[in-house]
């Protein structure tokens, strides 16, 4: 696949239309298709303005938005992609609608071309399963928004063919994009390795240990993460990343380390689902900023406050025995485990790289302490840091 190849996008919100605008920017014929056309209608309008507000801000020449845009083209039915090289699906996170797409779209493409999901955590060995040509179906999971964030995770299902993955690799590295290749595991990298961000920071809460602003502030100014996880779990959505982590959660077959918090369940249950609606863990005004009041999160004033160093050396810590257990599983190399935490959410550094500078032992030590403390599954260290500790061997 290069530039000449035509792709093909279905679903037009946002991260269909930040795909397309990806695609486009790299100098492919892009193809829009949404069941809705008025939602074709309103990405083309929403492109329109953010290639002006580039312009003006002198950072793509009008001559260059102009080509850009030229190159979106507005899709009224799905047989429009049967040139298309590669046909990338952003629409609802739902496996059997998936599974029902691809089964349609197989059927109007060439046997050449190359079907990929944009799921987050779903199977993509399930979805590839449906159609009669599985070797051709893959994930290509962008991080929102799809034209400023660098990671993709190239995700091959058991039966995708390497060269098909390889291809994909190396067109993502031409869109100027970091690829990293991972297992087709639940979660894939950021998703599964990102649980404790939010898990943890939710138990600390729900046992007193400090209240949101605390946590928040910790995990910014002491662990240099550009959000709090209460900030950025209002952000992304309280129903998306409670979804998220149910579906971990369930397809782990209820592991203990990805068990969802009643928090967040009862926040979503009354719909305050973050900035979208106004109010989540904290309120928000007409223009998504907070309303400096006391957070509308349900536990109540800590009883305790840890200090903002032992929030952090918690959190990292259970964060960095994903990352370990996700080498130790073969889901990913060293590399691109780190890669995919710094490109996909921005974390200040990779978090293996960040165990070695705290040390494993000490690793290894907080995780067994927090073990024995909760006697919780939950807080099992990985098999793989109890090696490496005993062996004396660090990651890099």
């Amino acid at each position: 696949m290069d530039r000449n190849t035509p792709i093909g996008i279905i679903g037009a919100g946002t991260m269909g239309m930040g795909i397309a605008q990806v695609a486009a920017t790299a100098g492919h014929t892009t193809y829009l298709y949404d069941t809705r056309q008025e939602a074709v209608e309103k990405a083309l309008a929403t492109l329109a303005k953010t290639m002006a507000t580039l312009v003006a801000k002198g950072k793509v020449p009008q001559a260059e938005a102009d080509a850009i845009l030229g190159r979106i083209r507005p899709a009224a039915l799905m047989k429009e992609m049967a040139g298309c090289g590669l046909v990338i699906e952003a629409v609802v996170e739902d496996i059997a609608v998936k599974r029902k797409l691809f089964q349609d779209l197989e059927a109007k493409l060439a046997p050449g071309a190359v079907l990929a999901t944009n799921t987050s955590s779903l199977s993509v060995t399930e979805i590839g399963a449906a159609c009669t040509r599985p070797e051709r179906v893959l994930g290509l999971h962008f991080f929102n928004p799809a034209p400023l964030l660098p990671l993709v995770e190239v995700i091959p299902g058991l039966a995708t063919a390497p060269e098909h993955r390889d291809a994909c690799v190396e067109l993502m590295r031409a869109w100027g994009k970091s690829p990293v290749v991972c297992k087709d595991t639940p979660g894939f990298i950021v998703n599964r390795v990102a649980r404790p961000y939010y898990g943890e920071s939710l138990r600390i809460l729900e046992e007193g240990g400090a209240d949101i602003p605390t946590i928040d502030r910790a995990m910014k100014e002491v662990g240099g993460f550009r959000m709090g996880p209460f900030e950025l779990m209002d952000l992304i959505g309280n129903d998306v990343n409670y979804m998220v982590t149910r579906t971990v959660w369930e397809s782990f077959f209820y592991d203990p380390r990805y068990k969802p918090s009643f928090i967040q369940q009862r926040l979503v249950q009354a719909r305050w689902l973050g900035r979208k609606s106004g109010r989540g863990h904290y309120r928000y005004d007409a223009n998504g900023a907070i309303v400096p009041e006391a957070p509308v999160g349900l536990a109540g004033a800590p009883h305790s406050p840890k200090a903002p160093e032992a929030i952090v050396h918690r959190v990292v810590v259970m964060l960095i025995n994903e990352a370990v257990d996700a080498v130790h599983l073969g889901i990913a190399t060293r590399d691109d485990i780190d890669l995919a935490m710094t490109k996909g959410v921005n974390y200040p550094k990779g978090l293996l790289r960040w165990a070695d500078e705290l040390g494993l032992p000490a690793c290894l030590a907080e995780l067994e302490r927090l073990q024995a403390e909760y006697g919780e599954d939950r807080y099992r260290p990985s098999p793989l840091l109890r090696r490496m500790v005993r062996e004396g061997h660090t990651f890099y």
